[in-house]
């Protein structure tokens, strides 16, 4: 078995409160308290609370930009698990400046295959994909630090 980098545990980990979440609405701090527990407080402890919290802040916006992906589909016929890592990536792609959006996008890639279904990874690719394409051409996109990784390579003369 392929050995999983402490960030993928945590995405993993905060995919799996996410999905408590929408099944159980009233009890988000004992889920978070439950399934984070073996997360020592730090950078991946934090992580993780910035994480639910912006996507469950931001819920009906990622979805918004998702629905426009999708037309002809309602979002309820989306697996959840999909809706979650979707939600997870954009959320990442948006309000983490330091993640690069190539790794962001690879997470809920490679999370989906080992947790959803086997057309997954490339729908949920198709859909980041395009959400940083627009992120990027409208100029919202706020990448800085380790984040612009992937714009210095690509911009370098030698990537050419």
């Amino acid at each position: 078995m392929k050995h999983k980098s402490k960030r993928r545990i945590v995405r993993e980990k905060v995919m799996q409160v996410l999905f408590a979440n929408e099944m159980n609405k009233d009890s988000l701090q004992l889920q978070i308290n439950e399934i984070l527990s073996d997360i020592e407080a730090g950078s991946d402890r934090d992580f993780a609370n910035d994480l639910i919290k912006n996507v469950l802040e931001h819920v009906e916006d990622f979805d918004s930009m998702i629905k426009t992906r999708v037309a002809n589909w309602e979002m309820n016929r989306i697996a959840l698990i999909d809706r979650i890592l979707l939600r997870m990536g954009i959320c990442e792609l948006l309000y983490f400046s330091d993640i690069p959006p190539k790794v962001s996008i690879n997470e809920a890639i490679e999370i989906s295959k080992e947790y959803s279904t086997a057309g997954s990874a490339k729908f949920i690719n198709g859909i980041l994909d395009a959400i940083l394409s627009d992120e990027k051409k409208s100029g919202r996109l706020n990448k800085k630090g380790r984040g612009l990784v992937e714009e210095s390579i690509s911009k370098s003369p030698e990537a050419k």
